[in-house]
């Protein structure tokens, strides 16, 4: 195929990739020497902590053609998630009787939604061309999604680690095609984060240790939602009412005042979990949970870390008789880790009771 018709099929690919609900799409070679060694310093240093499955495959997640074959270029494309809706996040931070759940796990699970999407973008692409090499990702394996997404033009990597859009904020889901056919690539847009530390100030945990550096080991995503284990005490007062994840470092960057809300309506927040209140979720049996949590990524989380999660939350929360009642239910949980992090709740209500506020450590 000459240049001149991939030229025309790469654009033809980013209207198509529109018209299926991306917001954006960019090409991309696959060399990522210099994002490979920033990654293998990062792992030599800890800091993906238990995340064992993030030091596995090798080269495989910063060498596209070793993870599959043939590839030379990666469509990258980028997905709006923030929900239209009227909640306040800072307002539900704020509220320490309430759930702070994050805004991309509020909807429907958004793996299965791009992975159609990008398949259906696939065949648009062979009714064109015909039979071609490709594979379709969205976070299902070892792919160096961000540093792609960035050579793509689709944004910047923000100093919290984050991919900024400077039309768009950061509030998207990225997703990719492995291909085997030789496109035109796109150029990368600048750094802007300029001079502004505010996600840096702002993460109650310290996490990001230095622009563009995270240790997810004090994350609170990593905390409530990879951390399979025992939350570390140090880190629990500062998570205050977080229950899955954290965007704190989000809400507060200059460059989301341009977010643009999404038209998914599976992205829409379900079963008032975006308001809900910490007792009433603690109350939530294993079937309830499963059944509430269908579609949707809490459901990852499993009843017992949920459990975990709430417990911390309610340790946290002003001291009531509704809180007590809730945490006393659970004190006597089949499960040890449950039971560690019920304890360690009802003995902060014991020793301090009265108003409660997350800190920095």
């Amino acid at each position: 195929m000459p240049s001149s018709d991939h030229a025309r099929l790469a654009h033809a690919i980013k209207q198509w990739a529109r018209e299926l609900g991306f917001q954006q799409a960019g090409i991309t070679d696959t060399y990522l020497e210099d994002a490979e060694q920033a990654y293998q310093r990062w792992l030599a240093r800890g800091f993906h902590g238990k995340m064992a499955f993030m030091a596995k495959h090798g080269a495989k997640r910063s060498r596209p053609a070793e993870l599959e074959p043939g590839t030379v270029r990666v469509i990258s494309v980028r997905m709006n998630y923030l929900p239209d809706f009227d909640d306040d996040p800072d307002a539900r931070l704020g509220d320490a009787a309430t759930a702070f759940i994050s805004r991309y796990a509020l909807g429907r699970d958004y793996h299965k939604l791009m992975r159609k999407r990008l398949q259906k973008l696939a065949q648009r692409i062979q009714q064109a061309v015909g039979p071609f090499g490709y594979r379709a990702f969205v976070d299902s394996a070892p792919v160096l999604e961000k540093p792609l997404a960035a050579k793509a033009g689709l944004g910047w990597i923000g100093k919290h680690t984050n991919l900024i859009n400077r039309d768009a904020g950061s509030w998207f889901f990225l997703g990719e095609l492995y291909t085997d056919l030789p496109l035109p690539i796109d150029q990368p847009v600048g750094d802007h984060c300029g001079s502004c530390n505010a996600c840096i100030d702002v993460c109650p945990t310290r996490a990001i240790v230095a622009p563009h550096l995270l240790d997810a080991r004090r994350c609170i995503s990593y905390l409530t939602i990879e951390l399979k284990g025992s939350i570390p005490e140090v880190f629990r007062q500062a998570i205050g009412n977080r229950i899955h994840g954290c965007d704190d470092c989000q809400l507060v960057c200059p460059w989301n005042r341009f977010a643009r809300v999404s038209n998914e309506a599976d992205f829409l927040p379900r079963h008032g979990l975006d308001a809900a209140i910490l007792t009433e979720l603690f109350a939530w049996d294993e079937a309830t949970f499963l059944q509430r949590t269908e579609g949707s990524a809490l459901r990852r989380l499993g009843h017992e870390r949920w459990l975990r999660n709430i417990a911390v939350a309610l340790g946290n929360a002003p001291t009531t008789p509704d809180i007590l009642v809730a945490l006393h239910q659970r004190h006597d949980h089949p499960s040890p880790l449950v039971r560690e992090h019920v304890g360690w709740a009802i003995a902060r209500h014991r020793n301090n009771p009265g108003s409660r506020s997350g800190g920095t450590q």
